[in-house]
Formats: C-alpha cells, structure tokens, sequence
C-alpha cells in the first residue's frame, strides 16, 4: 500500500497567500490613485512574499511605479519647475497628485510664497476654505504683493463672499497697504 502525500492546504487557506493579495491589491489601488511610492512598496512586499502566482504581475506593476517615480524624480531641475508641474495637475483636475507635489515642495523650500500660494488656491478649490485662508495668510505674510494676485485669482472665487477673505486681501483703506491692519468701516 502506497502512502500519498498529505493533501496541499489550498492558497485561499495560506494566511501568508492572503497577505501577500491583499498587499498586491492594495499596491493596484496606490497605483490607480498615482501614489506610486506607496504602491511601490506594497508591491515589493508581494514580491517578497516569494508566491509565484502574484509575483509576475506585481513585478509589472512595480515596473511602471519605478518608472513614474523615475520621471518626476528627474524632470525637475529646480523648485520652480516642481511647482509648475503641480500647478498644471491643478489645472487638470488632478488634486490629490497636486496635493502631493505642492506639499512635497512645502517640505523642501517652506519659506516659498509661490508654494503658500498654490497650497491656498488648491485648499479653496477643494472646498476647504479654513486651510486655504491659512495658507494664504501665510503667503501673502512672506509676500504682500500676492494680496493684489489673489484679488483676481478664479481659484479663489469660493471665498470671494467671504468677510475674512476679504479683511486679508484689502486690510488698507485709501490706497496705503502698510498704514492699517484692519479694514475701517465707512470708506
């Protein structure tokens, strides 16, 4: 009589296998949502995993996130030009992407006023009007002259009624910017 090996644990039952797709999954979401670093990193523990069946196709996907991170990594020769990119993801409709540059920059050059500026006009756009008044605050506080941009900026037209939007771009009466914190009422 002939012993047969023990049958072999389906994957569906191997904790390790179910991990390892729920990483691969997880990585194909970061990747939709153009997180490519997060999905890199989900799909290297896939890889890790050593199962052979979501190996190969994690090692595509993998491929394209080093690509992407590849691409933006090199493209940018100067903070100025990172900025304008994300800018042109804002104007494309693609806030999260944008979201990501513009707070990456925020990291590298936190004294930019350009990068208040695009945080401030991303936060309206996204209806979040307390975070974009706050970046505002802050860009016109490192440059004064953007009160005067944001004045006729589209991307502010959600705060266009609002008091406080108001108070920080017109804080003079008669024309002198520096006399006065405040708007006076009357004038």
């Amino acid at each position: 009589m002939k012993h047969s090996p023990p049958p072999k644990k389906p994957l569906n039952d191997d904790p390790r296998f179910l991990q390892a797709v729920q990483n691969y999954e997880a990585g194909l979401r970061a990747l939709q949502e153009r997180k490519y670093e997060k999905a890199r990193q989900m799909l290297q523990k896939v890889i890790a995993s050593g199962h052979h069946e979501l190996c190969d196709r994690a090692n595509v996907h993998l491929n394209t996130c080093n690509q992407h991170i590849d691409r933006t990594a090199a493209v940018f020769k100067t903070p100025e030009e990172h900025f304008d990119y994300a800018i042109s993801l804002m104007n494309m409709g693609d806030y999260i992407v944008a979201r990501e540059h513009l707070e990456k920059l925020a990291k590298q050059v936190p004294k930019a006023d350009y990068v208040q500026y695009g945080l401030a006009a991303l936060t309206c756009l996204t209806n979040h009007p307390e975070d974009s008044l706050r970046y505002l605050a802050e860009a016109i506080q490192l440059n004064a002259g953007l009160r005067f941009q944001a004045r006729n900026d589209s991307d502010f037209q959600n705060l266009f009624e609002d008091p406080r939007f108001t108070e920080l771009l017109y804080p003079e009466t008669g024309g002198d910017v520096a006399a006065h914190s405040s708007p006076s009422e009357g004038e």
